[in-house]
């Protein structure tokens, strides 16, 4: 059955919600709160309604059922002020106001169909994942609601990074229970990768699982392994979500990189030349970002509305410019500022494109650098498991003298995501921290470690000079800032506060007096 109200269209069979014959992302739980409100239409629904049609009687907080009505209205551009759609009656529960239009699923092939499905082939060509029904190793049926849990809770917490096309949990819970060879889940369910896993349960140990598979050859992309304690399943069911997500998504993008050489097609589309260019992000030389540059800028002539290449670009720009790289114009820093604000627009609920063009407001704007700290708050709103936001917005949240606050941003991360090549990010802010806390020793060490992973990083080359020089080990301090001349040429102490903000007053302070007894020219 297909709902229409105003603009928008629910497709139940296809699970796609689209207004004008663009589709509206929105997560699975979200879908299902609203279809059943659509559906359940002509009476008030309970709380306990909801609970047993979208979370089939499991006990759910308040605070995630509230997210949930929130995020469904939002989808449809209602608010809670105005209900001019989804009505909440007060002891009550909840009732769709709005008139809908009910057509058959066989006869829905009308323009705007067809217009949806056009819209959906960039979405279309994201990696796409399965998430399948966790297998319970314990030997008691009764413990196979937690597989199931499990594989509902990573697929909520996938369809949050805007990276990801996840199947829906009725597409690939048809599964369960089954022997399955994943190439046939691939093929089945049109999916390039399938994330499946296992739950053992003692009576003092609680272990998870998971394997994230290549859906063509079968192979190993990643694995992990989660302990826990039995009597805290939902604490535990949500770290592993959480750690999960912040894996897979960076994760993917390699395999898709990988998938791309092998494949090597005759004419590279917006996308492609997007994943070519990350690739030289990860490099993290003067010149694999001006390469990375050069594959946004092709991508963008492919499609000029983009959203990830143009914040992807703003962002490259703005790495350049922090490192000194490139030298760029009052108008070439407008321009990726302009372009930041354009793929803002374009996706305003795509979290990676908020804290890319976040990065490159806050380093090239000036005077809208607040507003850059409000996209990475908006951001990890919508994907609280991105590692990279965490430590981006946890980076501004310290230069502007919050280090308690950017230190836990860049700590979770950590914590998210331990393997993660970009490590050498989340010690870089560590680093900051502690010399704003003034503990020289440990911001000594943390930015050695930073360097000890992307020798590089301007950042960790400025922050070991500083600590050097306050710890009385100016020799030190001035073979630091050698090889930070080796980084940037022309670098100088006023040159470097020219273009790097450094908002807090204490910190430019101690910076601007280290930096020039470590030999950095004025």
């Amino acid at each position: 059955m297909i709902y229409r109200f105003g603009p928008f269209t629910l497709d139940a069979t296809r699970r796609e919600l689209s207004t004008d014959g663009t589709l509206v992302a929105v997560e699975p739980q979200v879908f299902d709160v609203l279809k059943f409100l659509i559906e359940a239409r002509d009476r008030v629904v309970t709380r306990d309604d909801l609970l047993e049609a979208v979370w089939h009687g499991r006990i759910v907080s308040e605070a995630t059922l509230g997210s949930r009505i929130n995020a469904a209205r939002a989808a449809i551009g209602d608010t809670g002020a105005a209900q001019q759609l989804i009505r909440t009656l007060p002891r009550k529960g909840l009732r769709f106001v709005a008139p809908v239009q009910e057509v058959a699923d066989g006869s829905a092939r009308t323009e705007e169909a067809i217009g949806v499905a056009h819209g959906a082939l960039r979405f279309a060509r994201l990696p796409a994942i399965a998430v399948l029904p966790f297998s319970n190793l314990s030997g008691d049926p009764a413990q196979d609601y937690f597989g199931q849990g499990m594989a509902e809770e990573i697929i909520v917490t996938l369809s949050r990074s805007s990276g990801l096309f996840v199947i829906a949990s009725n597409s690939s819970f048809t599964y369960r229970g089954a022997s399955i060879d994943i190439r046939q889940v691939g093929q089945e369910l049109g999916v390039g990768y399938v994330l499946a896993g296992s739950v053992r349960r003692s009576a003092t140990r609680l272990r998870i699982t998971g394997q994230l598979i290549d859906a063509a050859s079968g192979a190993y992309i990643w694995s992990d392994r989660f302990d826990g304690d039995p009597e805290d399943v939902f604490d535990l069911q949500d770290r592993v979500a959480e750690c999960v997500a912040a894996v897979i998504e960076p994760t993917l993008q390699r395999a898709e990189l990988g998938r791309l050489q092998r494949e090597r097609p005759v004419q590279l589309d917006a996308y492609d030349l997007t994943l070519r260019a990350y690739a030289h992000l990860a490099a993290f030389t003067a010149e694999s970002l001006l390469a990375a540059l050069d594959h946004f800028d092709q991508a963008l002539v492919v499609d000029p509305d983009y959203a990830q290449a143009l914040a992807a670009a703003a962002y490259t720009r703005a790495q350049c410019h922090f490192q000194g790289w490139m030298h760029q114009t009052d108008t070439d820093r407008r321009a990726a500022v302009s372009a930041a604000w354009r793929a803002v627009e374009i996706a305003p609920e795509d979290a990676q494109v908020l804290w890319m063009a976040a990065f490159a407001i806050w380093n090239m704007a000036g005077v809208d650098r607040e507003r850059a700290r409000i996209l990475f708050r908006r951001s990890l709103l919508i994907n609280p498991n991105s590692a990279m936001a965490l430590t981006l917005a946890g980076w501004i949240e310290t230069m502007c003298g919050n280090r308690d606050e950017g230190r836990a941003m860049a700590l979770r991360a950590q914590k998210l995501n331990p393997r993660d090549p970009r490590g050498w990010l989340m010690s870089g802010v560590l680093a900051l921290a502690s010399v704003i806390d003034e503990d020289y020793a440990e911001a000594a060490r943390l930015a050695e470690q930073a360097l000890a992973q992307n020798g590089r990083f301007a950042v960790a080359l400025r922050v070991l000079a500083v600590a050097l020089v306050k710890l009385g080990q100016t020799e030190q301090a001035r073979i630091a800032v050698r090889t930070l001349l080796r980084v940037e040429p022309d670098l100088t102490v006023s040159a470097f506060f020219a273009r790097i903000p450094v908002p807090l007053a204490s910190m430019a302070r101690t910076y601007a007096e280290s930096l020039q007894i470590a030999g950095l020219p004025e």
